[in-house]
């Protein structure tokens, strides 16, 4: 997942939703997928993907909209094929340039932000099975939660105070051990935040002392997948 190097064409379902409003490509995804912001500063977002993978923009409504229902996610405002359009939330990606030169803010953030997560969905009542990523032969959980299947940091937004305030694209949501979440996460921080050692804060604010084992088998995993949605 990056930030688009130059504008990209409006596709005419994010145009119509726009209603004149300003438009502008946020995000590429490692499946052809992009996601728009309308308006300035954004009210909503509308992520478009192409046909080959669009059911998985019917996979994010769902978990949307059941994850809602227990902490602070987007709120489906409507969608279609290939294409989801939902309401911003309040805050900044943790990636934003206000946060990459704060790198402990950010990972603090990121942290208490999935123990949230973690705590606050439900696993008895989760309709859905494991992310796709993880596959089969996992170590035994240390504990089972309700992971959110892309835990990078651009998915975790902040408040302007430096402070969790929500998650974005869940579309792979779903129970497996919290160690599939905080693996990634925890790799993600040298993509994002490079030449600093910011696992130790994250993990920190997590509550949970490194499990080595768990992080090296969940990185492989991640790693071992071609492409992911995002």
């Amino acid at each position: 997942m990056s930030t688009p190097s130059q504008p990209l064409p409006v596709p005419a379902v994010v145009s119509r939703i726009a209603g004149g409003l300003p438009v502008a490509a946020v995000w590429v995804n490692e499946l052809g997928g992009v996601t728009f912001a309308v308006g300035d500063p954004p009210t909503a977002f509308v992520k478009t993907y192409p046909d080959g993978v669009a059911h998985l923009l019917d996979d994010e409504a769902v978990r949307l909209a059941w994850a809602r229902r227990h902490v602070t996610v987007p709120e489906v405002l409507a969608s279609g094929r290939g294409w989801l359009h939902t309401a911003a939330l309040p805050g900044r990606s943790a990636v934003d340039a206000r946060w990459t030169g704060r790198p402990e803010t950010a990972a603090r953030a990121i942290g208490a932000g999935l123990r949230a997560l973690h705590d606050s969905l439900p696993v008895a009542d989760c309709p859905f099975g494991a992310p796709s990523w993880i596959g089969e032969g996992a170590p035994p959980p240390a504990r089972l939660v309700v992971c959110h299947g892309d835990a990078c940091a651009p998915n975790t937004l902040m408040a302007d105070d430096g402070s969790f305030a929500g998650h974005v694209d869940l579309g792979d949501l779903g129970v497996a051990d919290l160690w599939a979440d905080l693996a990634i996460a925890t790799m993600s921080l040298d993509w994002n935040y490079p030449g600093g050692e910011w696992e130790a804060v994250l993990l920190a604010a997590y509550g949970v002392a490194p499990d080595a084992e768990r992080i090296a088998f969940y990185r492989q995993r991640w790693d071992d997948e071609p492409a992911r949605p995002g």
